[in-house]
């Protein structure tokens, strides 16, 4: 259109840098149509559960078998509550951009290799003093052709991380692979046991998880449960302080922590909670016998809300009154201690 002046009219063509428009390039279409239907979620890389799926893929390429990632879909990387058991337990991502794992020190060395975990690389120090556990570890990690690397002891510092204590010897593992609660329940159940699980509630301190995970094998428990939020997972200082135990001792996550209760309320396992200001005192429990679950709290917030009215029984632990709580790997090990008591009489009669 022009105007009076035989000039077009300001505003009615449309100036661009590219020239002319020539249609939408089906976009006008695309929005009407509306989204292309979703991918499965394994299907999408960065969705939690595609990184499972990838998690198990370099297990199986790994060539593991029957151990780590035997059931379900694994937690580390997704966090559902559909992951496979495994027993790498391990410490931190590297800085190369791959997932695996390091493992540091003797013990916890050397119950990962005869636990079969699949392992990239061993590294060893520089001019380490031997022992039985180093012999050991050079050993299994020589039949089974692990590529054992000697290095200084500085870049083995720098392997293991700033926190950790490798004491000369370091394994590269994949990342750990969660098992899933209801499988560990099931597995028990089958196998003609009584059910003995410790869940963590709010714990945050990965040498609290490591100590709980000792306590739990000590005990005959067959498994600990860490939820999938607001808690530690298994770290390079959880499975050093475990002692190994980790190696043989599954750790399952849950998505939802109350859920899972109430799934293991509903096939018939008594949820025991831990608190200072329990009704029940923890000598003699009456039900120590049955199928349990022991749900530990943080030490200073407690049992949350939801997780406690989910207790069946709220029991505490008596001491003295000048000392203000437990640490939760001690009252967990006072707990565990107590019911294989209990239990062990009740056999006897």
């Amino acid at each position: 259109m022009k105007n009076s002046g035989g000039k077009p009219r300001a505003g009615a063509v449309r100036k661009s840098r590219k020239g002319p428009q020539v249609g939408s390039g089906g976009q006008g279409r695309q929005a009407l149509e509306g989204k292309k239907p979703t991918p499965k979620a394994e299907d999408r890389p960065y969705h939690p559960a595609g990184k499972a799926k990838a998690a198990r893929e370099r297990y199986a390429a790994a060539g593991g078998r029957g151990k780590p990632g035997q059931s379900g879909q694994s937690q580390r990387g997704g966090r559902g509550d559909t992951a496979p058991r495994g027993a790498s337990g391990a410490a931190r991502r590297s800085k190369s951009g791959d997932e695996s794992e390091i493992v540091t020190g003797r013990n916890s060395v050397v119950e990962a290799l005869r636990a079969n975990i699949p392992s990239t690389n061993l590294y060893i120090a520089a001019r380490i003093e031997t022992d039985d556990r180093v012999k050991e570890i050079l050993s299994i990690a020589t039949g089974k052709g692990i590529p054992i690397l000697e290095v200084m002891r500085p870049e083995l510092d720098r392997l293991a991380g700033r926190d950790a204590v490798h004491q000369g010897v370091a394994l590269k593992v994949p990342p750990y692979e969660y098992a899933h609660p209801t499988d560990l329940l099931e597995k028990t159940l089958r196998s003609g046991q009584t059910p003995l699980f410790v869940a963590l509630d709010g714990i945050t301190d990965p040498r609290n998880l490591g100590a709980i995970i000792r306590s739990t094998a000590a005990f005959g428990g067959q498994g600990v449960i860490v939820p999938q939020r607001r808690s530690v997972g298994m770290t390079a200082s959880a499975w050093k302080t475990s002692a190994g135990a980790a190696a043989r001792t599954p750790v399952a996550m849950a998505s939802n922590l109350t859920q899972t209760l109430k799934a293991f309320k509903e096939a018939g396992v008594f949820v025991l909670g831990l608190d200072g200001g329990g009704d029940v005192s923890l000598p003699g429990l009456s039900f120590a016998d049955r199928p349990v679950v022991v749900v530990v709290g943080s030490e200073g917030k407690g049992l949350s809300r939801l997780v406690t009215e989910t207790c069946d029984a709220i029991v505490s632990i008596p001491i003295t009154a000048t000392t203000e709580s437990l640490n939760a790997g001690i009252a967990t090990s006072v707990t565990l201690y107590e019911i294989a008591k209990l239990r062990a009489e009740a056999a006897q009669k």
